[in-house]
């Protein structure tokens, strides 16, 4: 802000061009990011990407019981899901670190403000209420 109290539009510009080019690089590290999951003791691995797609799967020839076929395909299937849930759990603490410091930026809730700009009035500050109060 200037001496007068007034918003330094420069200022404001060059502090949402950096906030804008930060959450680029974030979104390509997720989009570039794989997560493993797995489950039995490694036996099932499941890959989830940082979009949240499911990538891969590979199950260990050990996991499977050829004297017991119905029992180890429950198994295996709970295994999968296991592993799978894994990975999704992964790839969210991966989506909430990378992505989490831009959730209470402009207007988010417990953010205050701009990077270069804290605690801005109406401009997310820390009730997160909206410009004006309303």
């Amino acid at each position: 802000m200037d001496p007068g109290g007034q918003l330094d539009m420069q200022q404001l510009l060059a502090a949402a061009q950096q906030m804008q080019s930060q959450l680029m690089s974030a979104q390509q590290e997720l989009a570039d990011a794989e997560v493993e999951g797995t489950a039995g003791g490694g036996l099932v691995k499941a890959v989830v990407n940082g979009q949240g797609e499911l990538v891969d799967i590979s199950i260990a020839a050990a996991a499977i019981d050829p004297a017991e076929p119905e029992e180890s395909a429950q198994t295996i299937a709970d295994l999968v899901l296991a592993a799978v849930r894994d990975a999704y759990r992964g790839v969210g603490d991966l989506q909430q670190e990378k992505m989490g410091p831009f959730a209470g930026g402009v207007g988010g809730a417990g953010g205050t403000g701009l990077p270069g700009l804290p605690g801005l009035p109406g401009l997310g500050g820390a009730s997160g209420d909206p410009p004006g109060g309303q």
